[in-house]
């Protein structure tokens, strides 16, 4: 029977494969989850997947009962947020088909295979298999695809002056400044110049300030900087970004600082707020200044935008 639950959940990583999931859900874990969602035991054929309504304990519980893989309870949240949550994403799953406005925090929330997909799935091994996954695949396109597509957002690497590297010493709030220098300024402030970085250490990891003057700025050694400074040329604004791991969000005290030190720039002031993740902003979003931006390094393509008549610009 162990050979025939390993033949079973290979086919199904081959099905998710196929279909264009990610590496990270493709693995035993969601395989099983969607050989739950489908119904299907190891002595069923492919053409008898049928599509129930199940929420992630009922899975586990199937998965349990038929596949004799017991997870532990707290598997729970990363069943539904490393698999079930991309499935959704790629259209593989419906969430909650019977009552779509049903609260997260419902006990019946619940997931179903799309009818689509489920069409697809009843033709694995047979000759009209190939042919069925292209027109699908043409009709909703694959996550793997569509995750790339956010990936390739126009990313322009920061213009250093030649040969100069930015160098951070280790640890503290540097692993956050070097994503603000890598992922956060080649995708929102394209080809923009760095006029400062701050390290943890040395405080003044990179500073030019020859540049300065053409901004029409004098900046004090003394100053509070924030922790990177990036003129985006195209747009000429001055991106004052605060990285917070610890302490020292862009809350309005630090407003009023950051547009007395920055007063005389010629280029208009945008305000970023910094965070690892969404965990350690919770922590301090009920410091962040209105007409300010947030950005979270887990999810580096998006921009939390703190009201305002416009996104991302100057006020």
């Amino acid at each position: 029977m162990a050979s025939a639950y390993a033949r079973r959940i290979k086919e199904s990583q081959a099905i998710l494969t196929a279909f264009g999931l990610p590496e990270a859900q493709r693995n035993e874990r969601a395989s099983l989850t969607l050989l739950a969602l489908l119904g299907l035991v190891p002595s069923k054929p492919w053409n008898s997947a049928s599509d129930p309504l199940r929420g992630v304990t009922p899975i586990m519980e199937f998965v349990a009962a038929h596949y004799k893989k017991r997870w532990a309870p707290n598997t729970r949240e990363t069943v539904r947020r490393f698999t079930l949550h991309q499935f959704e994403q790629a259209g593989l799953v419906i969430a909650n088909p019977d009552e779509p406005q049903r609260p997260t925090n419902s006990p019946k929330y619940c997931y179903q295979v799309d009818a689509r997909a489920l069409a697809v799935i009843r033709r694995f091994g047979t000759q009209e298999w190939n042919k069925a996954l292209r027109e699908y695949l043409v009709d909703v396109g694959t996550l793997a695809q569509r995750y790339k597509q956010l990936r390739d957002m126009r990313r322009i690497p920061l213009d250093l002056t030649s040969g100069v590297t930015i160098r951070l010493s280790a640890g503290g709030q540097n692993v956050l400044v070097e994503k603000i220098i890598n992922e956060f300024c080649p995708r929102f402030t394209p080809g923009g110049k760095p006029v400062y970085v701050g390290d943890t250490n040395k405080k003044w990891a990179y500073f030019d300030p020859d540049y300065l003057p053409t901004l029409g700025l004098a900046i004090d050694e003394h100053g509070k900087m924030p922790d990177v400074v990036v003129h985006f040329k195209e747009q000429n604004w001055l991106v004052l970004i605060e990285a917070v791991t610890s302490h020292g969000p862009v809350s309005p005290k630090r407003l009023t600082e950051l547009k007395n030190l920055f007063a005389n720039s010629k280029a208009g002031l945008v305000f970023v707020t910094a965070f690892l993740d969404r965990r350690c902003l919770l922590k301090y979003i009920g410091d962040i200044a209105w007409e300010t931006e947030v950005w979270v390094a887990d999810a580096p393509e998006h921009m939390i935008h703190f009201n305002g008549e416009r996104f991302l610009g100057p006020y």
